[in-house]
């Protein structure tokens, strides 16, 4: 069919279900409702779909649109469930079990004919963890059922009047409900409020006399001290007392009438840093060991552990975005990781993100992007080298999640690609205006061919799982729910480092990267990659500048159909040499 898909933002879920339709042969077009809706009526005229979809709405559809057209629209909470914030009142209210509803577009919000419905469970993570995890499998799963019942014809949807749906109102989730008493609540209660706003919008809080909002919260299992009280930073968070223990907090917003000029999320330590200039520094680093004892309840970012002839490391930073700190504390982890005794090693956390490239709310918020955009990408490419140029072990990046730009290409430098049926790639640059790094003139060809190469980064679009398996950018389909993927990577990596021709393998892959090598230095990769991006970093008219500002200010930029061409340039600006 021809499906339109009408949302919000062109968000994780949104590109999933993009991505997962046009795998089944569907004709897929997005338009963005947050650019009002004129450009959604527009859409609809040129479109001319059979079906519109609206996986992430924050405003109604156009009146005259949903009474001429069949509107699905994905609402985050059972059937009967209405409101605004289904997830925040599921996490506040300790839900064990949850669900999507698939609903018809009517006048009245949530109140539609159900297509289909599909549970999740709640598991103690963020919020965003849950969406784009646990909820958006329920929610694709739910989509797609419904999308096929109604493609049949004979499926007649459910209103929510008949049978024993309760229909339930929950108001919009407001601060004075996320609010932080650091006197009274404890660390459970302190936890539960972090995590159901670890992304949007945030818990707002005070710190250092200057209104800000907390994103992300984590337990501390040692560090104590008077509530509310800040105790010690690590790895850019900062560690908060309360009344019963601490919790790790890694990324502040400043409110926008702070006074910051940065009003966005970025690492803890540097908003306080703007803040209060060197009073930051007198905090004391609670600095914890690469390979924590499995009894620990603390955070860190960055770990290493090891089963047998397989090492696994683990890293997790927020919203997937890699700063020129990040990458560096991670390069050093993995040479670490290089002195161990092990034949296979793991890259990739345990959920959510794999990684999403160099961190652009850091990049926005320094004194000079140009030169930070610089230092970023060099630490992002040398990690990478470090990766494809190990040669006595095979090394898997286990993606747990999404993974885009030069983290996907972080991904195609480990010898194998183990991705989570319900992740989506993102193996291109050209819609922030840049043309790349991170030796993906070398890494991506190599998988999928000089012309499947030039294909996807020129097109610019999500890639599936599965349409990435069948391309050859993931060697493994790991069908598991987020919450069992760990356990099911840590089978085949075992099973991995147990085959007989190990050894073989790594031999073998140790000849090909000096052949590699001979036909075309990495170096010379890296040199020509750079070169290109140099002259967009230090270019103060490239749209680069002005594409990140609109992505981390959160405001509109370009059109409202995400999948056109972006105003970096033609496919052949960005076109790169990958002979």
């Amino acid at each position: 069919m021809d499906i339109l898909l009408v949302a919000s933002a062109f968000n994780s879920l949104s590109q999933r279900l993009y991505a997962e339709l046009s795998d089944l042969g569907h004709r897929v077009d997005v338009v963005l409702a947050s650019q009002g809706d004129d450009p959604v009526r527009a859409a609809v005229r040129e479109f001319r779909p059979e079906l519109i979809v609206a996986p992430m709405l924050r405003t109604a559809l156009p009146e005259d649109v949903w009474q001429e057209h069949t509107c699905l629209i994905v609402h985050p909470g059972p059937p009967g469930d209405r409101g605004p914030s289904s997830l925040d009142w599921a996490i506040a209210g300790q839900a064990a079990q949850w669900g999507v509803t698939v609903l018809q577009a009517e006048a009245a919000m949530d109140a539609g004919a159900v297509w289909a419905a599909e549970p999740f469970p709640v598991p103690a993570v963020g919020k965003s963890d849950l969406y784009r995890n646990e909820a958006s499998d329920a929610a694709v799963t739910a989509v797609l059922t419904a999308v096929r019942r109604y493609a049949g014809g004979a499926y007649r949807p459910r209103p929510q009047t008949d049978g024993p749906v309760k229909a339930v109102w929950r108001d919009f989730f407001r601060q004075g409900r996320r609010r932080i008493d650091w006197e009274q609540d404890d660390t459970e209660t302190v936890l539960g409020k972090l995590r159901g706003a670890d992304s949007q919008p945030g818990v707002l809080d005070e710190l250092l006399g200057r209104e800000v909002f907390l994103h992300g919260g984590h337990p501390e299992d040692r560090l104590r001290g008077r509530p509310g009280t800040l105790l010690a930073h690590r790895a850019g968070a900062v560690c908060r007392a309360t009344r019963d223990g601490a919790v790790w907090i890694p990324e502040l917003r400043p409110r926008k009438n702070s006074g910051d000029p940065a009003p966005f999320r970025r690492p803890a330590v540097s908003v306080l840093a703007a803040f209060s200039g060197d009073d930051t520094a007198k905090l004391p680093e609670a600095a914890v060991p690469l390979e924590l004892p499995p009894d620990r309840r603390t955070w860190t970012d960055i770990r290493y552990r090891q089963h047998g002839d397989v090492g696994f490391l683990a890293f997790s930073f927020p919203g997937g975005a890699m700063s020129t700190d990040q990458c560096r504390r991670l390069l050093v982890a993995y040479e670490d990781a290089l002195t161990r005794p092990t034949r296979v090693l793991v890259l990739g956390g345990t959920r959510d993100f794999f990684s999403n490239g160099i961190h652009l709310n850091v990049i926005e918020a320094a004194p000079d992007p140009a030169e930070e955009s610089w230092a970023n990408l060099n630490a992002m490419d040398d990690l990478v080298e470090a990766v494809l140029r190990t040669t006595d072990r095979l090394v898997v990046a286990a993606l747990a999640g999404n993974a885009a730009a030069g983290g996907a290409m972080l991904a195609l430098a480990a010898d194998q690609v183990w991705c989570r049926t319900g992740a989506v790639l993102n193996p291109h640059y050209r819609r922030m205006g840049l043309y790349g790094s991170e030796f993906w003139t070398y890494s991506l060809p190599r998988r999928v061919g000089p012309e499947q190469a030039q294909r996807l980064t020129g097109e610019a679009l999500p890639v599936s799982a599965a349409s990435a398996a069948r391309l050859g950018l993931v060697d493994r389909l790991v069908t598991a729910t987020p919450g069992r993927f760990t356990a099911e990577v840590e089978r085949l990596a075992a099973g991995l480092a147990a085959v007989p021709d190990l050894d073989r393998r790594i031999t073998a892959k140790a000849a090909a990267r000096a052949a590699d090598e001979r036909r075309r230095p990495l170096g010379d990769h890296r040199q020509a990659e750079l070169d290109r991006m140099h002259a967009v970093f230090f270019d103060p008219g490239a749209p680069y500048h002005a594409l990140r500002s609109a992505f981390v200010r959160k405001t509109p930029s370009g059109s409202a159909r995400p999948l056109t061409a972006p105003a970096a340039g033609t496919r052949g600006d960005l076109r790169g040499d990958v002979r």
